[in-house]
């Protein structure tokens, strides 16, 4: 992670809708959460509707961001996005156990390509727009009321 360390200090605000996150970048390569005025990177998350962003995030598009401030800063967080895997069934498993953290990685893994096939199928030529792909959710997974 030296990429991310000589970035070291660097104060860097992610923003979608109400949610605001702030990031730090530590000497050993990680981000932090941190608690700071000002920001020398901030990114915007530009789309709104949840069910859209959904949509781009199931079909492996990235959304689209503003960028505001330290532009090499911007390029380092893009090239970790790219490159950088989570190994979110390593960290479950700390959790509940390799067994337990597996069985539920799977499962995730199964239910994510069932909605990204959903979200591709409905999505080709439809247009859909958040309440139609909305109402699609509801009709396929049924309705909380």
């Amino acid at each position: 992670m030296a990429r991310l360390a000589r970035q070291k200090s660097q104060r860097i605000e992610f923003v979608w809708d109400r949610l605001l996150l702030l990031l730090t970048p530590t000497p050993a390569g990680l981000l932090e959460r941190g608690r700071f005025e000002g920001f020398d990177l901030r990114l915007t998350v530009v789309e709104t509707s949840p069910f859209s962003l959904a949509s781009a995030l199931a079909q492996g598009n990235k959304p689209k961001v503003r960028i505001e401030g330290d532009v090499q800063l911007a390029a380092e967080i893009n090239w970790l996005i790219d490159h950088v895997r989570w190994d979110a069934e390593e960290d479950l498993a700390r959790l509940v156990g390799d067994a337990a953290a597996h069985t539920l990685a799977e499962a995730a893994r199964k239910a994510f390509e069932g909605l990204r096939g959903f979200v591709a199928s409905r999505s080709e030529g439809s247009g859909a727009d958040g309440k139609a792909f909305s109402g699609q959710l509801a009709n396929t997974f049924g309705s909380a009321t």
